[in-house]
């Protein structure tokens, strides 16, 4: 299985639980904490678990997480130079 991260932007969010129910590895569940808008954002509570489909991203209506595949290749010195 690829591996992959995810991102949330928790100032976005409004909790609709929307990531949380539709991640098919289980990677998300709703924080205890609040954001400044009084919502609970999602937090990672199993990241080696994440395939990066970003099914996170596609239903979240307020675009406040994504997710992202990762490769295991190492970086050319010539782009990491930039």
């Amino acid at each position: 299985m690829a591996k992959g991260r995810v991102a949330i932007v928790a100032e976005r969010c409004k909790g609709c639980g929307f990531c949380v129910e539709f991640c098919p590895t289980k990677v998300l569940a709703l924080s205890s904490t609040y954001n400044s808008k009084g919502y609970h954002p999602p937090e990672i509570i199993a990241l080696d678990k994440c395939s990066g489909c970003d099914l996170c991203g596609m239903y979240c209506p307020d675009f406040a997480i994504y997710g992202w595949k990762v490769t295991d290749e190492k970086p050319n010195k010539a782009v990491a130079a930039r």
